[in-house]
């Protein structure tokens, strides 16, 4: 009966590749074997009808000359029958997920050309399947990368060649929040957006810059939702990796003081004058400054004064204690006095930052006083405060480096200002970034006035830089 070769010739078999957050059907699940969604039309029904009457006829005619026996007729005649029967029911429904890919089920299996699951590499058989990824796969073989169960969801996601259960892949590669541990949301336009800190690539939601979400005053850092940073009376927050090494009394910055006086030294820069030191709250900075005559501050937060008028200045004279809540508490203070005996009468320094931080101030706040006493004249903002930079940056980069061979003062006296160096590997890093705080700054004072002060000391050394400030005022090009 050579018509039954007429109805599988007219059976093709496509299928959809997956894409990136492809759709199924796309990765359709499919019944084996599966049909390109073409309905027999009514036309070729019939002729099937009159090929299997004149089938019968002609069995009938030619009788046992071509049918051995009675039972093998009547075997034939009822296979015929449910032939004829399974082609005139009710064409079978479609099904499709509205992309224009349709399957039907086949009321009876057939051979599947071989088709190899790309996931276990046996042949598929019968009965159901995905296409996806450009290959073929048992449903149960085509699993998420992230947690191993099948992907069974109308939608999946693709990390390279690997797919991932939607859910799973947010899981692993949608960015969290680094403050209140949610995932990051879409803005309008349906894309990821966030903040993030340009050296702690700290990741934020944009509505944290706006929420009252406090910031260390050191480093910059946004206080995550599950710590608590250290709550200064002064309003200031100090997390806890900066608490670590933070300088909280004028005695307990004495050391540093006779480190940064060293390291002067060894750049034959040696400050003449005994200038007090002290360590103060920021409102005892502020007023400082207000009774400051002349000088360039550098806003928004003032952290350190070279003090040239007589003032009475409220210094810190005890380590104070963290309390309940992680709040400073039993902070002692004394008046003094300060008198002028020379063109400097004090540096000031904020209490409660990190040694590395405290130590860049003062190194900066040094070399205003080594300009005054040595009869330097009222030089331009971006000069005198872009030298002094240059100065906090050359002492960081010391104690950086300090133990490397590669100390910026070469000389053994500076090598030995930086005897303590950076300790933990977490001071190492918060010192690089009081140096990019440096390197980067966008102010025209402060930062512009590193910037070309720095090259001027590259090209020429310091010590030319500074006679060159001496007799013209401006740095050497």
């Amino acid at each position: 009966m050579g018509w039954l070769n007429k109805i599988f010739k007219g059976s093709s078999h496509k299928i959809s590749e997956g894409n990136y957050h492809g759709r199924y059907g796309g990765d359709t699940v499919q019944n084996e074997p599966s049909s390109s969604g073409d309905v027999w039309p009514e036309t070729e029904n019939e002729d099937i009808d009159r090929a299997i009457a004149l089938s019968l006829l002609e069995e009938e005619q030619k009788g046992k000359k071509v049918i051995g026996n009675e039972f093998q007729l009547e075997e034939d005649e009822q296979l015929a029958r449910a032939i004829q029967e399974s082609l005139n029911i009710e064409s079978p429904p479609q099904y499709g997920n509205g992309n224009g890919n349709i399957y039907q089920p086949i009321p009876f299996p057939y051979s599947t050309g071989f088709r190899i699951c790309a996931g276990c590499n046996t042949e598929i058989g019968h009965g159901r399947f995905l296409s996806c990824m450009g290959a073929v796969w048992h449903p149960e073989c085509f699993t998420c990368h992230g947690c191993g169960y099948p992907i069974s969801d109308y939608e999946y996601s693709m990390n390279g060649n690997y797919p991932y259960h939607k859910s799973c892949y947010k899981e692993h590669y949608h960015p969290k929040c680094d403050v209140c541990k949610h995932f990051i949301p879409t803005n309008p336009a349906g894309l990821i957006e966030y903040r993030a800190h340009p050296f702690w690539v700290q990741k934020y939601c944009p509505s944290h810059e706006h929420d009252r979400t406090p910031r260390c005053c050191s480093c910059e850092r946004m206080e995550p939702r599950d710590t608590r940073y250290v709550a200064l009376n002064d309003g200031r927050k100090l997390c806890l990796e900066c608490l670590d090494s933070a300088i909280m009394d004028t005695n307990e910055c004495q050391p540093l003081y006779l480190d940064i006086q060293e390291f002067y030294e060894g750049l034959n820069m040696k400050v003449q004058q005994q200038v007090p030191l002290l360590l103060v709250e920021r409102q005892a900075l502020n007023e400082a400054m207000e009774g400051e005559k002349s000088g360039h501050h550098h806003m928004p937060e003032t952290r350190g004064l070279c003090l040239s008028e007589e003032q009475t200045v409220s210094t810190i004279l005890r380590r104070p204690k963290i309390g309940n809540g992680n709040r400073v508490m039993n902070m002692i203070t004394e008046p003094c006095k300060l008198t002028r005996r020379c063109d400097v009468t004090a540096v000031l320094i904020l209490y409660g930052l990190p040694r590395l931080l405290t130590g860049s101030i003062l190194a900066h706040e040094m070399m205003h006083a080594w300009l005054r006493l040595n009869g330097y004249r009222t030089l331009a903002q971006d000069v005198e405060e872009g030298i002094c930079q240059v100065l906090a940056h050359m002492w960081l980069d010391a104690e950086l480096t300090s133990g490397s061979g590669s100390n910026v003062a070469s000389t053994s006296s500076a090598s030995t200002s930086s005897k303590k160096g950076a300790g933990s590997q977490c001071e190492r890093k918060l010192g690089q970034f009081f140096k990019h705080q440096i390197e980067s700054d966008t102010s025209l004072v402060y930062g512009a006035g590193f910037r070309a002060g720095h090259q001027a000391v590259l090209k020429y050394g310091l010590p030319a830089t500074l006679k060159h400030i001496q007799l013209t005022g401006n740095f050497p090009y």
